[in-house]
């Protein structure tokens, strides 16, 4: 068996705008742009709360500031009544940015929630949810593999429901 030394292939790499080259079908590029970011996964992070998740989007916050930079929507799914407008709007949040969805249940959020995710023209999705069972956990496990958006799930935790 013949070993090969990496070293001499990476020296002899090719570079195009000083980016080394990639074949299509075999390496995805690691930058991000509108054309291509439909190829990108993006994860979806449950945040359990105490509160209304207040406390929880202020985290997130800095985040889809930078994102609402990109020009796509940041959109809010049945969010609760916690001046999260002002908080946005404090943390840089561009507000012309932001799309409000009010769902009627739960199961309405969750198919906004996936829409809004793969469509390619939203950056986050952040959605306010009182119970996430086992199978919409899985379900937005399988969504996040076509996810094209960072998204968000703001869950109520079972003592501030029974409040």
């Amino acid at each position: 068996m013949k070993s090969i030394n990496l070293n001499k292939i990476k020296q002899h790499s090719v570079t195009l705008n000083n980016q080394p080259a990639h074949h299509p079908g075999l390496w995805q590029s690691q930058h991000t742009s509108i054309n291509n970011i439909n190829q990108l996964n993006h994860s979806i992070t449950i945040l359990n709360t105490h509160s209304q998740g207040c406390e929880e989007l202020l985290q997130v916050s800095q985040k889809l500031a930078q994102l609402s930079q990109e020009g796509r929507w940041i959109v809010l799914i049945s969010p609760p009544n916690i001046a999260y407008k002002r908080l946005l709007n404090n943390a840089g949040v561009r507000m012309d940015r932001i799309l409000l969805v009010h769902a009627k249940d739960e199961v309405e959020s969750l198919w906004a929630m996936e829409k809004a995710l793969t469509n390619g023209t939203s950056s986050a999705v952040i959605a306010w949810t009182n119970h996430l069972n086992n199978r919409d956990n899985r379900r937005l496990q399988i969504i996040a593999k076509s996810a094209c958006a960072t998204g968000y799930i703001i869950a109520k935790t079972k003592n501030e429901m029974t409040h």
